[in-house]
């Protein structure tokens, strides 16, 4: 598979939008901007994924994918904030 430059920075734009979108909605979980960026990345992945196992097919489009990947950044981001929140009470032991 091989990806054009076009597609690439629309991964990356749409990426970045849900990781802003994502640490906006999910506050208290956020990883920065670089680090939110990065979890709308992932949470594009996630989402593409998760979503359609559900049932839940949103369209075609630019919005639909950062809605999509808003959705899964949001998952991605409560539970990576969960596991650094629990870790540390762990570690206190």
């Amino acid at each position: 598979m091989q990806l054009s430059t076009e597609s690439l920075l629309i991964i990356l734009l749409v990426g970045a939008v849900a990781g802003w979108l994502a640490g906006q909605i999910a506050r208290g979980y956020g990883f920065g901007i670089l680090g939110n960026i990065a979890v709308g990345i992932v949470g594009a992945l996630i989402g593409s994924w998760l979503l359609p196992q559900l049932g839940i097919i949103l369209g075609s489009g630019i919005v639909a994918s950062i809605v999509n990947a808003t959705v899964g950044a949001i998952l991605l981001l409560v539970v990576l904030g969960l596991v650094r929140r629990g870790s540390r009470g762990f570690w206190r032991r």
